[in-house]
């Protein structure tokens, strides 16, 4: 069994969709928490125009009746409110008549795929390129992402994000603990936990508006409750760690990823980076075994636990009971009002880069859809394991695996 899903769609075209495929049948699908999470996508200081135009939600086509899943592929379609303004420019069927305004591409973006996508497609109109380049498809990866998060959230597994650096600015303390996190107002400018950092982000922010420039940061995605074995120490390609990297490199801008203390981790001596192991006395299966229904975000692990979690939650590739952190470092935002130095790929004269609507900033914003590609990678990993073609299936096998393990 594997938790897999596709994306169509481009920026501006008539709407984005997506396919689900491996989610048991009976699983509760609450729509509203998908809207919730496209709605979260959207926000954060800093972000641009397209943002008031769309009012993203989520219209599921199939494999969802009276409220749960039939264990067959899911559709999704976010409709896209600007096409209206594109109807033309983005028609599928050819046009007679040239469109007045065509918006032809002909000067990259320095940063985008604009230039290495129209060499690659042999197109000399780099509009065929970024519509689909363009971070509005994550959206549709966010709405895969919430019907993830509602299979985690049968056994007891939560995630959160938020913001630990924007800019030169960063949080202090990088770590933060779990309640933390959870207690960041919803209505939040930033996703950041600490009050101080974040009035100076959006100072920065209001700066780089000014100057005609965008800023990057650093993001970090934590997973709760999250059981013992996860991936797999046997091959490169199972080793979880590697498919979480993978996920959330995906994401546009994302140019760096690490996990646990990662990267202070390779300046220090071992004996200050392992997870020293220690055992202790766990209430014991039959008095948990309400935790798995009710969706409670008590750990679910062996009796053998670490006071530290440098590893952030992954050794050798498996995950070990403790919480999942994985960061991710966001490059500024490729499209520039003030614009960088470009070549028009006809006349290969010097110009300045071509302009589309833009935001300043969408760090918070990529911290959701870091969220979205961390619970999907996860629900993979948990259909590995359990497998199981309902819910109540897959949820006798992961009780089972769950006894086996606090008997270890």
């Amino acid at each position: 069994m594997f938790f897999k899903f596709t994306t169509s769609g481009e920026s501006h075209g008539k709407a984005l969709v997506a396919i689900i495929e491996g989610v048991p049948g009976g699983l509760p699908i609450d729509i509203s928490a998908i809207d919730h999470e496209l709605w979260r996508r959207q926000q954060g200081y800093g972000r641009g125009g397209r943002m008031k135009i769309e009012t993203d939600t989520i219209e599921i086509l199939s494999g969802v009746r009276h409220g749960k899943t039939l264990g067959s592929p899911i559709a999704l379609m976010i409709k896209n409110d600007d096409f209206v303004h594109w109807q033309e420019i983005m028609s599928a069927v050819e046009i007679e008549n040239q469109p007045k305004n065509p918006r032809i591409v002909k000067r990259p973006r320095p940063g985008h795929a604009d230039l290495a996508g129209g060499q690659k497609y042999q197109t000399r109109d780099l509009r065929d390129i970024l519509e689909r380049a363009s971070a509005r498809e994550t959206a549709a990866r966010v709405a895969c992402g919430a019907i993830a998060k509602q299979l985690l959230a049968a056994f007891g597994v939560e995630i959160k994000s938020h913001v630990i650096k924007l800019g030169h600015i960063q949080a202090v303390p990088l770590w933060r603990p779990w309640e933390e996190i959870c207690s960041i107002p919803s209505d939040s400018p930033l996703n950041c936990v600490d009050d101080t950092s974040q009035k100076a982000m959006m100072k920065l922010i209001d700066e780089a508006k000014v100057e005609g420039d965008t800023l990057g940061g650093i993001f970090e995605v934590v997973a709760k409750g999250l059981p013992v074995g996860l991936g797999s120490h046997t091959s490169w390609e199972d080793k979880l760690d590697g498919r979480l990297a993978r996920a959330v490199m995906s994401i546009h801008a994302i140019k760096a990823v690490e996990i646990g203390e990662g990267v202070a981790n390779a300046g220090r001596p071992g004996s200050e980076v392992h997870d020293e192991i220690f055992f202790e006395t766990r209430q014991p299966t039959g008095e948990r075994k309400e935790e798995v229904t009710t969706g409670s975000t008590s750990n679910i692990s062996s009796q053998f636990v670490r006071r530290t979690n440098r590893a952030g939650g992954l050794e050798g590739g498996i995950t070990n009971g403790e919480e999942l952190r994985i960061r991710g470092y966001m490059k500024p935002i490729a499209t520039l009002r003030r614009s960088l130095h470009s070549v028009d790929i006809d006349t290969k004269e010097d110009n300045l880069a071509a302009f589309e609507r833009s935001d300043i900033t969408a760090v918070p914003a990529a911290g959701v859809i870091g969220e979205a590609m961390v619970a999907i990678t996860l629900a993979n990993s948990m259909r590995e394991k359990f497998g199981g073609d309902s819910l109540q299936e897959m949820t006798r096998n992961f009780e089972s695996y769950r006894k086996s393990i606090d008997e270890y």
